[in-house]
């Protein structure tokens, strides 16, 4: 495994199966990252939680010896094009779940008035 090579940086993380998957992480220029994970969702092309984690500094299931990397990729994410698409998620992830509480309330106040 290669752990650092100039803007470069690989962890191992501990998924959910029995081997590590490889998290690799490529800073083309101030706001360009590149991401890659082995794990199904990444393979697929979909955002995956290992590099989201790491990207937002958290160490939790990396099993390699450079945890102390994932500080400087988590640097690169402000000002970057993920930066941007991830408080996009996160506003919308705050929205649903104020509209899943109202809508539960809703249907509380509905069956509520079904009894009266």
């Amino acid at each position: 495994m290669k752990a650092r090579t100039g803007d470069t940086f690989e962890f191992l993380v501990q998924g959910s199966a029995p081997q590590p998957y490889v998290v690799s992480f490529r800073r083309r220029d101030a706001k360009n990252i590149s991401a890659y994970c082995t794990c199904p969702a990444g393979e697929s092309g979909m955002a995956c939680k290992h590099r989201i984690r790491i990207l937002r500094g958290l160490i939790e299931g990396v099993v390699s010896k450079n945890t102390v990397d994932v500080t400087t990729v988590a640097g690169w994410l402000a000002g970057s094009d993920i930066d941007t698409a991830l408080r996009v998620i996160d506003e919308l992830e705050k929205e649903a779940e104020s509209i899943k509480k109202a809508l539960t309330a809703a249907k509380k106040a509905l069956a509520q008035c079904l009894l009266d």
